[in-house]
Order: C-alpha cells, then sequence, then structure tokens
C-alpha cells in the first residue's frame, strides 16, 4: 500500500492538556498547520473516564455518607433510595456535554486535521494514522495512560471491571473486588459501599493508600472499614468463576503466606496505570523509554528526539490532570518561545476523594528527615475537632500535618486528613510556589472564625520536633504504634 504523506507545521497525540497548548499556538499564529490525533473520545483521561466522571459519581457517595451521620446532629434523616442508574446516568450525560464542543471545534477548526484513530511511529518525525502517513518537525505526545493488568490466573477467563469500563455500569453489583488500595481503589471503595454494596479492597503494601503518611494510612483504614472490608499485604494469585456466575478471589498473605478467599459478583482492578508506547512504537522515532515503557524526557520535557516533546502521563512522572496542565505550559514556553524553562516539581499537590478526604502537597516526613536531618526539622499538628468549627460538624481523629525547615520556616509539605481536605491543603500549595516558600504569611494572616481554615492556621502555631509529634501522635491520637 502506498501511503500519501502529509507535512504539518505540528503534531499533536492526545486531546487532554495539549489541546490547551494548541489552541494558544494557533491564536499565536493562526496560518499554522495542525494535526491532532486521539484513537478515543476527545478531551482525554481525566474528562472521559478519569477524575472527572468519577468525582461526579463521588459526590452523591459523600451526601450519602453525610446523611448518615446527620442523625447526631439531632437531624432525623434518612437516605431510602438511591437511584444508581439515575446516578451513572447524570455522569455520562455530564461528560458528553464536555466532549461534544471539543468534538466539533476539532472537527471544524481551520488548518487543523483530526485523525480519531491510532498514531505510531514508523520514523523519526514520521507516524502512521489509518491510510496515510504525516510528519512534522514538532511532536507533542500527550499520549496518557491505561489501566494495568495484572497477571492473576484466571482473570480474563473470570472478567473483570476497570476505571474505563466501570463507568458503563448502568446497575451497583451487590458485593464487589475491588485489586488494589491506592487512589482508584479507595475512591470506588467508598463510592460502591455508598451505592449499598458489599465491598472488599485488596491492596499488596501493608499500608492502604501507601504513597500517603502512615499515620493518614492507619487512620484511612479505620474509617473504611467502617463500612467495607479493607485487606493488606495480600497479593491476589486467582480468579475463577464460581457455578452460581460469582467471581471468587484468592489472595495470599505475603507475610504469613495464608490464603484468603472472597466471593464477589464484581472484580474492580485498581492496580496502576500504564504507558500506551506499546501502540505508540516512539523508538522508530528515535525516542528512548524506560523500562517500564515510559517516555523519557528531560528536565526540560523535551524527548530524546529534538522537537519532540511529551508531558502528562506520557512521561509516567505524575498522573494527575493539574500536573499535565502544568507541564504543557512549560512545553509551550520551551518548545514554541524557546526558552529554557525546567519543570519543578516540589510541590506537586494530590486529593484522595474519598469519605474521609485526603490531601498532600511536597515531602512527606522521612523524605523530609533524609534531606536536611532530624534537628532541621519541625512538625505542627492540628485536629479538625479542637477547632470551633470542626467541634461543630463533630468530626473526630481528622488532622493536619505540616513539615517545616526549622530555620527558614520553609514549607517542606503538608498533609491533611478529613472533610475539604482538598480545599484546605490551597493555602499551603500557593505558598510554596513563592520565592521563599515560607510559612509567615499564614502565621500571620488573619483567619475566618469559626472557619475550617483554622485548622491550617493554628497547625502553623503548634510546632514541634519529630520526637514530640511522634509522642502526641502515639499517646493521644493512636496512630503511630509504638
Amino acid at each position: 500500500m502506498v501511503f500519501c504523506l502529509k507535512q504539518y507545521d505540528l503534531i499533536v497525540i492526545g486531546t487532554g492538556s495539549a489541546l490547551a497548548l494548541v489552541s494558544i499556538m494557533m491564536q499565536d499564529d493562526p496560518n499554522i498547520k495542525v494535526a491532532v490525533i486521539d484513537k478515543d473520545e476527545p478531551g482525554g483521561i481525566c474528562l472521559t473516564r478519569g477524575c472527572i466522571p468519577s468525582k461526579i459519581l463521588l459526590y452523591p457517595a459523600e451526601l450519602i455518607r453525610n446523611i448518615e451521620t446527620a442523625n447526631m446532629l439531632g437531624i432525623d434523616a434518612e437516605v431510602k433510595r438511591i437511584d444508581f442508574a439515575k446516578i451513572m446516568e447524570r455522569m455520562r450525560n455530564l461528560i458528553d456535554a464536555e466532549i461534544r464542543p471539543i468534538r466539533n471545534g476539532l472537527t471544524h477548526a481551520k488548518n487543523l486535521d483530526y485523525y480519531h484513530t491510532i498514531a505510531e511511529f514508523v520514523a523519526p518525525y514520521t507516524l502512521k494514522v489509518g491510510n496515510e502517513t504525516i510528519k512534522s518537525n514538532m511532536i507533542l505526545l500527550c499520549t496518557g495512560s491505561r489501566p494495568l493488568i495484572p497477571q492473576v490466573k484466571g482473570l480474563e477467563n473470570a472478567g473483570y471491571l476497570t476505571s474505563d469500563t466501570v463507568l458503563k455500569l448502568n446497575r451497583s453489583p451487590k458485593s464487589i473486588v475491588i485489586i488494589g488500595g491506592a487512589y482508584i481503589g479507595v475512591e470506588y471503595g467508598h463510592f460502591f459501599s455508598a451505592m449499598g454494596a458489599e465491598v472488599t479492597i485488596i491492596g499488596r503494601n501493608p499500608a492502604i493508600l501507601p504513597d500517603e503518611e502512615i499515620e493518614i494510612s492507619t487512620l484511612v483504614k479505620k474509617e473504611l472499614q467502617k463500612h467495607m472490608r479493607v485487606i493488606t499485604s495480600h497479593e491476589v494469585q486467582e480468579v475463577s468463576k464460581t457455578q452460581e456466575g460469582s467471581k471468587k478471589v484468592v489472595a495470599v498473605n505475603r507475610e504469613t503466606h495464608e490464603t484468603t478467599e472472597i466471593i464477589a459478583e464484581q472484580v474492580l482492578l485498581a492496580a496502576g496505570r500504564g504507558p500506551n508506547t506499546d501502540i505508540l512504537h516512539p523508538e522508530k522515532g528515535g525516542i528512548k523509554i524506560d523500562e517500564n515503557g515510559w517516555i523519557v524526557v528531560n528536565e526540560f520535557l523535551e524527548t530524546t528526539q529534538p522537537g519532540v516533546w511529551a508531558f502528562g502521563d506520557a512521561d509516567g512522572r505524575f498522573l494527575f490532570k493539574h500536573v499535565a496542565n502544568y507541564e504543557a505550559q512549560v512545553v509551550y514556553h520551551n518548545a514554541v518561545q524557546k526558552m529554557n524553562v525546567r519543570m519543578d516539581y516540589h510541590a506537586v499537590p494530590h486529593a484522595v476523594f474519598a469519605y474521609p478526604e485526603v490531601a498532600s502537597v511536597g515531602l512527606r516526613e522521612k523524605e523530609a528527615i533524609a534531606k536536611y536531618g532530624t534537628d532541621k526539622v519541625i512538625i505542627g499538628v492540628q485536629r479538625y475537632e479542637d477547632t470551633a468549627k470542626g467541634e461543630a460538624m463533630g468530626v473526630k481523629d481528622y488532622f493536619c500535618k505540616i513539615i517545616l525547615e526549622r530555620a527558614t520556616l520553609r514549607i517542606l509539605g503538608a498533609h491533611i486528613i478529613g472533610p475539604h481536605a482538598s480545599v484546605l491543603i490551597q493555602e499551603i500549595v500557593n505558598l510554596m510556589y513563592t520565592q521563599e516558600q515560607n510559612a509567615l504569611p499564614i502565621m500571620q494572616g488573619m483567619h475566618i472564625h469559626p472557619s475550617l481554615n483554622e485548622v491550617i492556621s493554628k497547625a502553623f502555631e503548634s510546632l514541634m520536633t519529630p520526637e514530640q509529634y511522634h509522642h502526641l501522635m502515639e499517646e493521644h491520637f493512636g496512630l503511630l504504634g509504638k
């Protein structure tokens, strides 16, 4: 077959965070010739099957849990019925309403060719898309990621859901096993348990949410277990169908080697995400990938092939939409404006929208001590219940932890568990992007009383050594253990 070669000024693979960059470039030069390629629905993973649809689902789950706690505040309330199909339909309608104008814009944009198909490199700067071959000296790879499918005996035959396919459900399963104890697993565990399903989360690490501070992971597990079964330090070895049509999951304790069996209607895989480079074949374009298949970039986000840039999930560093948006700005400065802006990951925030909510930014305590030394680090902590607003809400045990450099009061990290954690942490995140990264604006600033923001301000007022912090957590919070 003979391929027709088309030349472009810019080729973009992916329609997530890269689209904002394309829009700016086409405004800068309306005559630029652009090719945009995406094998999936336009809008990127976050919009089409990631953070946005999942958060639309999680909000009803949050309302359900809040209603369940209303009785302790003197409100006689109950959840009479949950219309799961309506919740799912609302999510899909909202997402479709966002996708349609993106598709329409791509289809009708002047000087832009939209390829709704797979792209693969056939040579440096050259890609095959469908029956055409296209070329450009500037290529942006925002190729996203996909759910990892672990090698488990019988899994394919038994069948399973992923974070992609779970969005197609119209009926909540009566029971579900979630394989994976990180962000996706915990969030969907919260969702399905609130919908009335019997949920079991199986994590291979000793702690649930293993990337969080151990005291936060401990409290998360304690709270989750009020609504579901949480099994840690277990490796799933086999999944099979039962005669009744359910699925049997066999997991082995990684420490004791004891076996646990769970029977459930559905299995949801939440074992992480992997790259799409096996489809893209970047090596044919002179683009290096690492041992896990992620695209290798330098500190300016340029690949090993000059003029080819990768960002978002493609480089495998931080699989968050807000990071991809930030990286897109850096790529614009470097690829288009010919600047040398280095990507800075010192304060990448994230949140887990479970019940309770978790939010973190910067270094964890062990990382801070390893980098600066125990005597140069101080820690602040404040419980929600020890503020007027937290007491009014009736919450218990939730807290904010902040980590500072002792001599300069530079903010090194912050970790929050409790209502509105993702909102509260932003005050800290913003200061971490100032030149001094100093805590004084929070410590000297006026905070509304009584508001939940006092959880933050009071944490910065209660500074102590790591040893004092550990003693406090052990004696009063009971979270770190002896």
